[in-house]
């Protein structure tokens, strides 16, 4: 049986599934959410403070929506790697929390980042750079619809 690729979800494809206000957003979100039993879905507990910080009522929503995706630790492993990623500049030192998603899932080996935020998570080709000095495999990062 042929293994399924990986994907990790940041906080703001969580968000984009419930969020009205972008409607378009909301339905590619929707849409792609149907394409993930045909994968291994990550999230890090870097998601999980996230969400725990929301409404209580957004909260239960989120939960619901991740429950049976795997949960990944920050290790010092991946706090390294993302350090790395800020001091070659492709991450500003303030989004260090996008360092670490990118971190999380190039230590995880995990094929895809998925995420509405591209602001600080576009330097594709300097991530790759850095994990393949570190030996890790590069990860796409990919908007939703891109899945």
């Amino acid at each position: 049986m042929k293994e399924k690729a990986k994907v990790y979800l940041d906080t703001s494809v969580i968000s984009a599934l419930f969020d009205s206000r972008t409607p378009e957003r909301q339905q590619l979100t929707k849409l792609m959410w149907e394409l993930l039993k045909d994968y291994d879905v990550y999230i890090s507990e870097i998601v999980t403070e996230e969400l725990d910080a929301v409404s209580e009522d957004r909260r239960k929503s989120f939960y619901a929506a991740v429950e049976g995706f795997s949960v990944l630790r920050v290790t010092d492993e991946i706090k390294s790697l993302a350090t790395e990623y800020v001091r070659q500049g492709i991450f500003p030192e303030k989004y260090f929390d996008d360092a670490l998603h990118v971190a999380i899932a190039s230590a995880n080996n995990i094929g895809y980042l998925l995420s509405w935020n591209f602001k600080h998570l576009v330097k594709v080709k300097l991530v790759a750079l850095v994990n393949s000095t570190k030996d890790y495999q590069p990860v796409e990062i990919i908007a939703p619809p891109e899945l």
